[in-house]
């Protein structure tokens, strides 16, 4: 007599449900790929009208699910001058939110900024749309004294 566990074990029912849920995620998954895609594109056309220099350094924004990062780049050396994100100030701050944590990493770039006697730079929003956590870093980067 064979035990249940032994002659079911690797057996997988294939029912119109896992077809289907199968297809939702490839689905998912495509749309997400489109959405980076034209993400990436948005990005390259800001790029070429966006350039920063020594005296004028350009901040680059770049978000994950989680945190929020931003640079001050010097793009005709291909240095960074100053960088700050949200990853950092987890472990320092006491953050509740996305968007706040976003303001908070604009200001604590501004701050690192400001030592270093920059002040005028360029945005370059990353081909995300100017908007939640994007526009919250900006307008922290603003509040901290960078003029842009």
């Amino acid at each position: 007599m064979m035990r249940l566990s032994e002659g079911n074990r690797g057996r997988r029912r294939h029912n119109g449900f896992s077809k289907l849920a199968d297809s939702l995620r490839k689905s998912i998954m495509d749309k997400n790929k489109i959405k980076n895609e034209k993400r990436q594109r948005r990005h390259k056309r800001i790029r070429s009208k966006v350039i920063g220099t020594a005296s004028v350094p350009r901040l680059s924004v770049f978000k994950s699910n989680i945190y929020i990062y931003a640079q001050l780049i010097n793009d005709d050396s291909c240095k960074t001058l100053v960088s700050a994100s949200s990853l950092e100030l987890k472990k320092s701050k006491k953050i509740t939110n996305k968007i706040m944590a976003a303001r908070e990493t604009g200001k604590a770039l501004a701050e690192k900024a400001l030592d270093k006697r920059l002040k005028k730079i360029v945005f370059d929003r990353g081909g995300y749309v100017y908007t939640g956590r994007v526009r919250a870093l900006a307008d922290g980067a603003r509040e901290g004294g960078l003029i842009f």
